[in-house]
């Protein structure tokens, strides 16, 4: 676990998804089609807030409850006029899935790696959306034994997620984790897979996180709040007892801290990992010993961030302890964790961040970036010459993988670019000879990566700040401002939205589409002081420079307003709501996924999920000058009489990370605030949360449907 990974899990998981934008139809063509189709209007039910003699009326307050039968009609309302008003795009929404799923190879797997004495893979097969998780034992010519079938364990469930399997050390069980809901609430099993039995333990209200001891019996896992869904607890359990007697190992009091559990690459020791934005603390036991008392490997100090992985005698630790600002690496003997033993081995450098590290029995990895580009650092432990790995472009992502074996000279790494398919490489460090194990396949016979151009493209910030972007587009479109542009981003938690590959995003790119990501501040892109400039009382840095990258697009005729689009889920969907605010004008459409814009309501409201963790990030709204901060931002509470963009928002009814009244609220008020009568659609999804649907297809449809505004507003009808 590094310090990148200890934010990212319990972030929202935005960067995985590969969703595209759409709003539609301010279009005079449009208005015959359109013109009875009449959106509904909430009712105004006014709500007093108050807060440091600032008084803020809600009119929409009401729509925080989701077991009110009249909610859940206004939202139905809002889906049929979506569905309604969009009606002419039906068919071109179809042709546009059909046109995706073409391209996936349907009866794909994942490259195998070796764990154990297995060698372990995940596959799926033609027409189903679900993966099938399979083991062959010694050899890959060996027989197949199927663990889960996810197309199986998904009937009946209009919503399937399978999580958090883990095999214990003889092999014999897998828990498994199941939620069917959509809000990351799992319930934990136990699979004999000699037998093929499911064992009678069964453990409800879980995150899904576990860690084996070396027994085989026993195991730990966490549990969140039921109310604010916190990762707050650490449970042991014992195979074929009461799950009601589960032992309390950790109870975590501090409101702002989440807790995980995990077991390291050397089976050694199992930890409790307890962290918040800013500060972390380790506990841990051997994994020999699960009724062992857990040992505070370093107590937390507020600031201090740090990561541990254990090898040989000795815990290596990423951190940002002594002012370390891009993290350092350093050392320590397992019997003295103490802050006041560790030893600098990778001391830190102003221009280079760690990102996190792998250890092997002759080779220590070092993920590292700099100028906003990743880097893989090779480094022998009998004192050879480090290197890097070579990489030749600018706009390229690459990441180590899965590395589970110590005694290995074989390193496994991702590579993709934007315009490159990504690939899984098993790299000799010894020898330093690499083999492609796998390509993504792009399906068709029409994809040929020749046809695309790639560049890094840098804007200056209103302050003085260059903001590099990652473009991609076909060869031969004219700079001439007229081209239509999807320009994308995040900006907060101090993630890095680093170019990908996306096979769907070709069926923008042959339509003329220039695809831009804007790496602004907020993420880590250019290591950490970047995310530090982009957060708290610097939090608007990050949408002046999406803003500021806009105008540079527009002055440099890559595109015009009139065909300018803008992107953004989750805390990217604040950006979104910020920017629609601030520069309408710049923007034929928005689209905001799953959009955290009723900042004020949610930061001032400790029992809403995730809120409490979250004041490292933002600030904490009871503390006067935050709240002055966030009030001067939030999307929702910023909304005024002004011409707005076509815009499209999305939801999910039981998303756990940002609630669906949310965007309800900020739809409604932008309904009956803005000037103009571009296209202004809610479009939620009444079985599932945060990600949107659970299965592979399912989700292409919701892009497909973001496609179709899209194209449509560009009057692209095929």
């Amino acid at each position: 676990m590094n310090n990148i990974q200890n934010r990212m899990k319990k972030l929202p998981l935005v960067w995985l998804l590969s969703l595209i934008f759409a709003a539609a139809y301010a279009q005079p063509k449009k208005a015959k089609m359109t013109k009875n189709i009449q959106p509904p209007i909430a009712t105004v039910k006014p709500h007093k807030l108050e807060k440091f003699s600032d008084v803020r009326i809600d009119n929409y307050f009401w729509l925080n409850d989701r077991e009110n039968p009249e909610v859940i009609d206004y939202l139905n309302k809002e889906n049929e006029y979506y569905q309604a008003a969009t009606a002419h795009t039906a068919q071109f929404q179809k042709d546009l899935f059909n046109e995706m799923k073409s391209r996936i190879k349907e009866d794909d797997e994942s490259v195998p790696y070796l764990y154990n004495g297995y060698y372990y893979i995940t596959r799926f097969e033609k027409g189903q959306d679900y993966p099938i998780y399979a083991r062959k034992k010694g050899s890959l010519d060996a027989p197949e034994e199927i663990m889960f079938n996810g197309n199986e364990m998904a009937q009946g469930h209009k919503f399937f997620q399978l999580s958090g399997i883990s095999i214990s050390n003889d092999n014999r069980y897998a828990i498994f984790s199941v939620d069917v809901v959509g809000r990351r609430i799992y319930i934990i099993q136990i699979k004999d897979l000699q037998t093929g039995e499911i064992l009678s333990d069964k453990i409800a209200n879980c995150t899904g996180n576990v860690a084996w001891a070396n027994d085989n019996k026993t195991f730990f896992y966490t549990r969140q709040d039921e109310k604010t869904l916190r990762s707050d607890k650490v449970y042991k359990h014992v195979l074929g007892t009461d799950a009601a007697q589960d032992k309390l190992i950790y109870f975590e009091a501090d409101d702002t801290f989440n807790v995980s559990v995990s077991r390291g690459k050397s089976k050694k020791y199992i930890s409790i990992n307890i962290s918040s934005t800013l500060t972390d603390e380790y506990r841990f036991i051997p994994a020999d010993e699960p009724d062992a008392e857990f040992k505070i490997f370093q107590k937390r100090i507020r600031g201090l961030e740090y990561s541990i992985s254990h090898y040989g005698d000795s815990f290596y630790i990423v951190t940002n302890a002594d002012g370390a600002t891009n993290f350092k690496l350093m050392k320590t003997p397992e019997n003295a964790t103490e802050k006041e033993n560790w030893k600098d081995l990778i001391p830190h450098r102003e221009d280079v961040l760690i990102e996190g590290i792998d250890i092997f029995k002759d080779y220590l990895v070092i993920s590292e970036r700099s100028n906003g580009l990743n880097k893989i650092k090779i480094m022998p432990w009998s004192g050879a010459e480090a290197y890097y790995l070579p990489f030749d472009i600018e706009t390229y992502t690459a990441y180590t993988t899965t590395n589970v074996d110590f005694d290995t000279d074989i390193l496994r790494y991702g590579y993709q670019s934007m315009a490159t398919p990504s690939s899984v490489i098993d790299f000799n460090m010894k020898t330093k000879t690499k083999e492609i194990k796998k390509e993504q396949q792009v399906l068709g016979g029409k994809f040929d990566k020749n046809n695309y151009s790639e560049e890094r493209l840098w804007a200056k910030a209103t302050d003085g700040t260059m903001i590099p972007m990652s473009v991609v587009y076909r060869k031969g479109i004219p700079k001439n401002g007229k081209n239509p542009v999807l320009q994308y981003a995040y900006g907060s938690y101090g993630i890095s939205m680093d170019p990908y590959f996306s096979t769907t995003r070709l069926s923008l790119l042959d339509r003329g589409f220039v695809y831009v990501i804007a790496h602004i501040r907020g993420g880590e892109d250019l290591g950490r002081q970047w995310y530090e400039d982009g957060k708290l009382l610097k939090k608007k840095n990050t949408f002046t420079d999406f803003i500021d990258c806009s105008k540079y697009l527009i002055a440099e005729k890559w595109t015009s307003p009139e065909h300018l689009y803008a992107e953004g889920g989750s805390a990217g969907g604040l950006l979104m709501g910020a920017v629609a605010n601030m520069a309408p004008e710049l923007y034929n459409g928005i689209i905001a996924q799953v959009p955290f814009v009723d900042v004020m309501t949610t930061m001032l409201d400790d029992s809403i999920p995730l809120t409490t963790g979250e004041y490292d990030e933002w600030g904490n709204p009871n503390e006067k000058e935050y709240y002055d901060y966030m009030r001067s931002y939030s999307p929702y509470d910023n909304v005024k009489a002004q011409d707005y963009p076509n815009m499209y928002v999305s939801t999910g009814l039981h998303d756990s990370q940002v609630q669906y009244w949310e965007p309800a609220k900020w739809v409604a008020k932008l309904r009956v605030m803005k000037t103009n009568h571009k296209q202004l659609f809610l479009d939620t999804n009444m079985d599932a949360g945060h990600g949107g649907a659970s299965g592979r297809f399912e989700a292409l449809k919701e892009l497909a449907k973001e496609f179709a505004f899209l194209l449509d507003l560009e009057k692209i009808q095929k």
